[in-house]
């Protein structure tokens, strides 16, 4: 499971023109599956994510987290992130899991982050053409891997 978390003053998401999600403060999640994830990288995506101090504390020092701000999360489905540009200049999209199988595991993340985070957390729709509008606050961008937690 990969995640790009992307630290927003506000974010929003767009399919045909009318909102799907949208937030203020928090993170805005750009979440992609292979087909070897489980509930054990749902959980501790979700369990990193939330408790990520990445937030500024009244020193200015990113020692906060999601949690202790009150931030909200908007979470989007990304097949993307797992493209190989190994071969040639057209991207393999091989290494992600197929949409019968992303869909349910983005699903389960969703309620995931819905129970650490103790509130309700936005989303697109998945597999949609979607706009995705923010805010980047910082900026503070960060790639995240269950499979290379480093």
């Amino acid at each position: 499971m990969r995640v790009v978390a992307q630290r927003v003053a506000a974010a929003r998401v767009e399919v045909g023109g009318r909102v799907s999600g949208s937030i203020g403060r928090g993170l805005l999640l750009l979440a992609g599956f292979a087909a070897v994830d489980s509930a054990d990288d749902i959980a501790w995506m979700s369990g990193k994510l939330v408790r990520l101090r990445i937030f500024p504390d009244a020193a200015g020092v990113m020692n906060r987290s999601l949690l202790e701000i009150g931030g909200e999360l908007l979470a989007v489905s990304q097949f993307t992130l797992y493209a190989s540009t190994k071969k040639g200049n057209r991207p393999s999209w091989s290494g992600a899991a197929r949409p019968e199988v992303a869909q349910p595991l983005f699903e389960a993340f969703v309620r995931q982050l819905e129970r650490d985070l103790g509130r309700q957390v936005q989303t697109g729709v998945f597999a949609a053409d979607m706009q995705v509008h923010l805010v980047n606050d910082g900026p503070v961008t960060l790639v995240i891997d269950s499979h290379n937690p480093a």
